[in-house]
């Protein structure tokens, strides 16, 4: 079982092993599904609406991200 700790502002890190599993990058948004007493956590879907570039796959090195964050 992989665990976190809450900080006392309601704050947790995603543990690594947990970060892989989904492919968790910076910026990304988490989609959380309470189901009982449960807490499904997954990787939140945008639509094709949302990003009209989302399915071009070309540019997503950290080299692109840095060299067009600015624009």
């Amino acid at each position: 079982m992989i665990k976190s700790k809450l900080t006392t502002k309601a704050q947790t890190t995603i543990p690594q092993p947990v970060r892989a599993a989904l492919r968790l990058k910076e910026g990304d948004e988490l989609a959380y599904e309470i189901e009982a007493d449960r807490v499904i956590l997954t990787k939140a879907t945008t639509g094709l609406a949302d990003d009209p570039f989302a399915t071009f796959g070309e540019w997503e090195s950290e080299a692109d991200r840095k060299a067009y964050a600015n624009l």
